[in-house]
């Protein structure tokens, strides 16, 4: 289970994988200096609502990876995530679609580093 913490204050927890796909697409806005909302649902244990950022570029995020393992990215899933960044709700976790047999995506080498 990894660990997404804004501006040292708001924190939600997602599994490793998901955390990676969200680091891809977030990394990807802000180098277009793209600004956008991102927002998940709650865990019932803190009141089961939803929580909304606007992520923007000078914002400070850090990315908690639990798991020593990089997961393996799935360009399909970074697509996905990519419209709902571009829409007007903002970025939001959808079920991650199954993945093509193509060439991995272009933005795969930044979850290495």
């Amino acid at each position: 289970m990894g660990k997404l913490t804004y501006e040292g204050t708001v924190k939600v927890d997602l599994d490793d994988r998901t955390l990676a796909h969200l680091m891809v697409v977030i990394g990807t806005k802000l180098r277009r200096g793209e600004p956008f909302h991102f927002s998940w649902r709650d865990d019932a244990s803190i009141g089961d609502g939803r929580t909304a950022i606007w992520v923007h570029p000078r914002c400070s995020l850090v990315y908690k990876f639990y798991g020593s393992r990089l997961p393996q990215l799935n360009p399909a899933w970074i697509d996905a995530l990519s419209c709902t960044a571009n829409s007007q709700s903002g970025l939001y976790v959808v079920p991650e679609p199954a993945a093509p047999s193509s060439q991995p995506h272009p933005d795969h080498h930044l979850v290495g580093g």
